[in-house]
C-alpha cells in the first residue's frame, strides 16, 4: 500500500489547505511539488541558477521569485509582508562537500560552481546562510534536507553548530535519517531532514513504511542507445550479472580493477532503482542502455507533465528532494503540529 502514487501530474493539484511554504535553493521544485502533492501553497523561491530558475517559474508560477544568491536575499530590505507569516521554510542547502561520496574535507571551505553560468559559491556555510533566513522570515516550521555524510565523521561538528543555531534563534530541532525508497518514490535516496519549529509544538514522529517499487514497475519500454569510446566499458557491460549494481563490480569481476567504472550504476528490474546522480551514467540492466526521460521522470517521483525546458532530467532530478518523499513529510508535519 502507498500513500502517494509516483504516476501523476501537476494539472491534478489542489490547493485546498491554508499552509503558507516560501522554499529556498529551490533548483527543479522538488520539495515544492512534494508541499503542493499535500495541498499547501508554496508562495515563491530563491534559486541562484538563471536556466534552473525560469524551468522552476515555467513550472510552479511563483507568487515571490528570487532569481539570487540566498546570500543576496538575506540583505533585501523590503520583503512581500506575506513571506513573514509563513507556516513552513523550506531548504535543501546544496552540501555535496559532506557527501560519503565526494572529496570532503578536502573541499571544505572552497569556492565551486554545479554549473556553467552559476555564480561561485562556498557550499559548506550555506546551512548557516539558511539559518540567517530562518532569523529573517520566522517561519513557525522548518524543514531542510541533506546528505546523510553531514551527520557522519568530521562533518558531525557541523551539524552540532546547526543545533546550536536551531536553539539560539528559538527553534527546537529533531534530525531524521530517511530512505526514499519506503516513502512512495521508486529510487533508493538516503537524506537527513532536519525539522524544527518554534511553537512548542509536541515531539515529532516519522517513520515510514510503504511498499518500495522495483525498477521493472516504472521503467519505460526502451532506454536511450549508448556506445562508449571505452571498448573495455562496452565489453564490461555485455558482461552485467543480476548482482551487479554498477560496471566497477563487472571491472573488479572480469579484469580485476576495483576503482573503475564505479559511477555508472545499473538498474536491476528487480529492485529499487539506487540514488539518481547529476551526473555519471546510468544504464539499464534489462538492454543495457542508458535510462531515459521518462525512467529519470518515474524514478524520481517526478510529475509526468513536467516541462524541463531543455535541461537535462537527470540533472534536474539528481539535484532535487524527490516529491514524494517530502509529500511525506509533509503530511506528517501537517497532521502531527498545523492541523490544529
Amino acid at each position: 500500500m502507498n500513500r502517494f502514487s509516483w504516476n501523476w501530474k501537476l494539472s491534478e493539484l489542489k490547493h485546498d489547505k491554508d499552509i503558507k511554504v516560501f522554499t529556498t535553493f529551490s533548483c527543479g521544485g522538488g520539495s515544492s511539488m512534494g508541499y503542493k502533492r499535500c495541498g499547501f501553497e508554496v508562495l515563491g523561491n530563491v534559486e541562484i541558477d538563471p536556466k534552473i530558475n525560469k524551468m522552476y517559474c515555467k513550472n510552479h508560477h511563483p507568487k515571490y521569485n528570487f532569481n539570487l544568491d540566498l546570500r543576496e536575499f538575506n540583505k533585501l530590505a523590503e520583503l512581500p509582508e506575506e513571506l513573514y507569516s509563513i507556516d513552513i521554510l523550506d531548504g535543501s542547502p546544496p552540501c555535496t562537500t559532506f557527501s560519503t561520496a565526494g572529496k570532503r574535507e578536502k573541499s571544505w571551505g572552497k569556492k565551486k560552481k554545479f554549473r556553467e553560468g552559476q555564480a561561485e559559491q562556498t557550499l559548506d556555510d550555506l546551512f548557516f546562510v539558511f539559518l540567517d533566513t530562518v532569523k529573517k522570515l520566522k517561519p513557525k516550521v522548518v524543514i531542510a534536507e541533506n546528505v546523510v555524510g553531514l551527520v557522519k565523521g568530521n562533518a558531525k561538528g557541523y551539524v552540532n553548530q546547526i543545533v546550536q543555531r536551531f536553539k539560539e534563534l528559538g527553534y527546537d530541532v529533531q534530525l531524521f535519517s530517511l530512505n526514499s525508497a519506503y516513502m512512495d518514490v521508486p529510487q533508493a535516496r538516503h537524506r537527513v531532514f532536519f525539522v524544527a519549529n518554534n511553537q512548542g509544538y509536541p515531539k515529532l514522529k516519522l517513520s515510514f513504511n510503504y511498499d518500495p517499487i522495483p525498477f521493472e514497475k516504472v521503467r519505460s519500454e526502451k532506454g536511450v542507445p549508448f556506445k562508449s569510446d571505452d571498448a573495455l566499458f562496452n565489453r564490461l557491460l555485455q558482461e552485467a550479472k543480476v548482482s551487479d549494481k554498477t560496471v566497477g563490480d563487472i571491472a573488479e569481476r572480469i579484469v580485476g580493477e576495483k576503482n573503475r567504472y564505479f559511477t555508472a550504476m545499473i538498474m536491476q528490474d528487480h529492485l529499487v532503482a539506487p540514488t539518481i546522480t547529476a551526473n555519471g551514467q546510468m544504464m539499464r540492466f534489462c538492454d543495457k542502455m542508458l535510462m531515459s526521460k521518462q525512467d529519470f521522470v518515474n524514478v524520481g517521483s517526478f510529475p509526468q507533465d513536467y516541462d524541463f525546458c531543455g535541461n537535462d532530467p537527470q540533472y534536474v532530478t539528481g539535484m532535487s528532494v524527490p516529491p514524494n518523499m517530502m509529500a511525506n513529510v509533509a503530511q506528517e508535519v501537517y497532521e502531527q503540529w498545523l492541523k490544529q
